[in-house]
């Protein structure tokens, strides 16, 4: 397990440097756009730091891309069949929750799938994404009870229920049950350049 948490945290670190670099940003620039300090953000791409869901939510948005195309490794060859032995999971050191990227990378796809996997207990808070404009999600729930929050606004989803909303608008997600929540995420692309 230990070696599995070494080679993501080492994709995380050439991933993150490789979009800050593509974005003409600079670590300060970066810290300055996403609210995360330049330390951190430095010990991320020198994989000497494993960034919570927070954090990453937050880098991510500043860079302009999601979660998912983040995740993907851009040095794969396109296939239209994503395997689930070869679906990237990573585990928030923070929450312990765990994102299955499943949907193919590369493909062009205005739509990303992801499983996540949400413990009992957990809840994490996603401030505004600026630069998700012209994002939007459905929370599918698979099993257990979620919480969500967007603005004002609280839902309380079982399995079966599906939930739409703008990935732009803070929200927060919590674990409402006794069980871990299983749900999928698919993240739609409904603008030209979204990322």
């Amino acid at each position: 397990m230990e070696n599995l948490d070494l080679t993501f945290d080492h994709a995380i670190a050439v991933n993150l440097k490789r979009l800050r670099t593509a974005g003409g940003f600079t670590l300060d620039g970066l810290a300055e756009a996403s609210g995360v300090s330049r330390a951190m953000i430095s010990r991320i791409e020198r994989a000497e730091a494993s960034p919570s869901a927070l954090i990453l939510a937050k880098l991510c948005a500043a860079l302009g891309t999601t979660l998912s195309a983040f995740f993907a490794d851009a040095d794969r060859p396109v296939d239209p069949l994503s395997r689930r032995v070869d679906q990237p999971v990573w585990r928030d050191p923070e929450t312990g929750y765990s994102r299955r990227s499943v949907s193919p990378s590369g493909t062009g796809s205005g739509v990303d799938i992801v499983l996540i996997r949400f413990p009992v207990g957990g809840g994490i808070s996603y401030p505004p994404k600026h630069g998700a404009d012209g994002l939007s999600q459905h929370i599918w729930i698979m099993s257990g009870a979620l919480q969500v929050e967007i603005g004002e606004e609280t839902h309380l989803l079982f399995k079966g229920d599906c939930l739409y909303m703008p990935v732009a608008d803070p929200h927060s997600f919590s674990n409402a049950g006794d069980t871990d929540v299983l749900y999928a995420v698919i993240i739609e692309r409904t603008r030209q350049g979204a990322s």
